[in-house]
């Protein structure tokens, strides 16, 4: 059996967070931008936005590690509000990135576990995120893990791609 952690990160943890994510951006999400996404990856995973998020008390981010070498991040919004659910209820997984290398493990599902227990910890009642309604895989994923559509976002980014805008908000009752 492979050895999953998840671990917390902290703004010193900054340079190898960004080497984590832009691999990971970068072997699945290049196709859904007109410029491979090098906007998206300037604006989300360097030094300076990442400062800003690690400064925000309601985000918090953790390595996913395989034999103790991270693979792939989570990034929680703790109180953030969901349609019938205060901020104080819910919950938002926003970021799952994992390297193309570790998957098929299971290091998804107990990414998905940890979350849950975190939401639990703290008394939440959802966990919620948005899934890109393009991506079948990612979608079935989060239904296996018990999460179920309950509505659909369009996001506003001029250089993505039009056909991989949309989005399917999904959540998990706890």
């Amino acid at each position: 059996m492979q050895d999953i952690t998840i671990t917390p990160c902290t703004s010193a943890d900054i340079p190898q967070l960004i080497e984590v994510a832009v691999h990971s951006y970068n072997q699945h999400y290049t196709h859904l931008w007109y410029d491979n996404g090098a906007d998206y990856v300037k604006k989300c995973f360097t030094q300076h936005p990442l400062e800003q998020e690690f400064a925000d008390s309601n985000a918090a981010f953790f390595f996913i590690n395989l034999e103790e070498k991270p693979v792939g991040f989570l990034k929680l919004n703790i109180d953030k509000a969901l349609d019938n659910y205060t901020a104080a209820d819910a919950l938002e997984l926003e970021r799952i990135y994992i390297i193309q290398e570790a998957s098929g493990k299971g290091i998804g599902s107990k990414a998905i576990d940890f979350t849950v227990q975190f939401a639990k910890d703290r008394e939440k009642q959802v966990v919620w995120l948005k899934a890109m309604d393009s991506s079948d895989d990612a979608v079935r994923f989060y239904e296996r893990n018990g999460f179920q559509k309950c509505g659909t976002f369009l996001l506003d980014k001029p250089l993505m791609k039009v056909e991989y805008r949309g989005m399917f908000v999904m959540k998990r009752d706890l």
